[in-house]
């Protein structure tokens, strides 16, 4: 790794944003969230994961890469692997975010790790972010992105057992239109997400490939709804990627000292993305 890449690690930025009514309302429609009544009104508690509709980077159209994203070396550094891939993440919830409060982002470039693995060369970035809401609440937040060299085919990585037999099974759609209302909510121009011809051709994925963070909010709602209770923290990381109408379930398995595993998986029994809740205790 060149000591150009280095010098990014420390860089800082801070950003302003909300997650309005409208956004909160939307984001609940494209998950078919079961909310009780009241849940989804201006003030009330943001749902966990749902930060992520605030902060998109509004980068006009002569600034985006080829893939879609803003092009790099602006916050981000200018890693000279073409595909990236949100890898996995770790979160600490403080008190909740509001619908529709005036939220702040500071964020930083942690470190940046390079390793060789079946995929050849890796980069992986972790950013930090701190995100308070005016009325106190916070969420902690170490992101890794990883970038790779375009493939000239598609290799699946090994598969991830299950943990055993799961104690609950919440089966969603990974429809197209699914994937392009939560781009759309999360201003995600990814075209891995929504351009089928881009994505089999150039990134060489045999279909279109459901966004890292969606599979995370879906296993974290679907947790939620059975468990009751607010989480504390979640890890999660992506094994593998999932694709559309790969008819995939958020699986969870029981409690055990306020910690629940949770993954997603495909109807074959794949995994492609796993990770932990933490509970705050009843």
């Amino acid at each position: 790794m060149t000591d150009d890449l280095q010098a990014w690690v420390g860089r800082r930025e801070t950003a302003e944003d909300a997650v309005t009514l409208r956004d909160a309302r939307r984001m609940a429609a494209m998950l078919d969230a079961d909310r009780a009544p009241g849940a989804i009104e201006e003030g009330a508690p943001l749902p966990a994961l749902w930060h992520w509709l605030a902060f998109a980077p509004a980068v006009g159209m002569a600034g985006l890469g080829r893939d879609g994203h803003p092009a790099l070396g602006g916050f981000l550094p200018p890693v000279a692997l073409e595909r990236r891939m949100w890898a996995g993440g770790r979160l600490r919830f403080g008190a909740p975010l509001c619908i529709g409060e005036a939220l702040r982002r500071q964020s930083e470039i942690l470190r940046i790790a390079e390793k060789t693995g079946s995929a050849g060369r890796m980069v992986i970035v972790t950013v930090g972010h701190r995100i308070t809401g005016a009325g106190g609440g916070s969420v902690e937040e170490q992101h890794d992105i990883a970038y790779v060299a375009m493939p000239d085919r598609f290799a699946p990585p090994p598969p991830v057992p299950l943990p055993g037999a799961a104690a609950w099974e919440h089966p969603f759609a990974a429809t197209p239109v699914r994937l392009f209302r939560y781009s759309a909510l999360t201003f995600n121009g990814h075209r891995i997400h929504y351009d089928l011809p881009y994505a089999q051709d150039v990134e060489k994925y045999p279909g279109l490939v459901v966004h890292g963070p969606l599979q995370a909010t879906i296993a974290m709602e679907a947790a939620r709804q059975r468990s009751g209770l607010a989480p504390a923290a979640m890890t999660y990381r992506g094994v593998r990627p999932l694709f559309c109408d790969d008819a995939p379930r958020a699986l969870g398995w029981p409690v055990r000292g306020g910690r629940q595993a949770v993954a997603v998986a495909t109807a074959g029994g794949l995994v492609t993305m796993q990770g932990d809740i933490d509970w705050v205790p009843a």
